[in-house]
């Protein structure tokens, strides 16, 4: 799975709705292999997307807040660069 797809569990302030969509758009088009939207290909990202969406949100209200650091020293990507890039 792609990288890119930013770790929304644990962030402060809380994730936002674009945020989560981002992620959601970038995990449909590296699953699907889709690059870019056509008349084809839409309609199915755009169901496959909000579908995603609305399970990330429930899942991230399910989990506890709590979570352990992950072991990577790297600082994670700005947030809002996925946000940008699903626009």
């Amino acid at each position: 799975m792609s990288s890119n797809i930013t770790l929304l569990r644990g962030l402060e302030p809380a994730p936002t709705e674009q945020e989560i969509y981002a992620a959601a758009l970038q995990y449909v088009r590296t699953v699907g292999g889709v690059s870019g939207l056509s008349s084809t290909t839409k309609a199915a990202v755009d169901k496959a997307v909000n579908a995603i969406a609305a399970a990330t949100t429930q899942l991230l209200a399910d989990l506890p807040d709590v979570r352990v650091a992950p072991a990577t020293t790297e600082p994670p990507p700005p947030r809002d660069r996925a946000v940008a890039e699903a626009e």
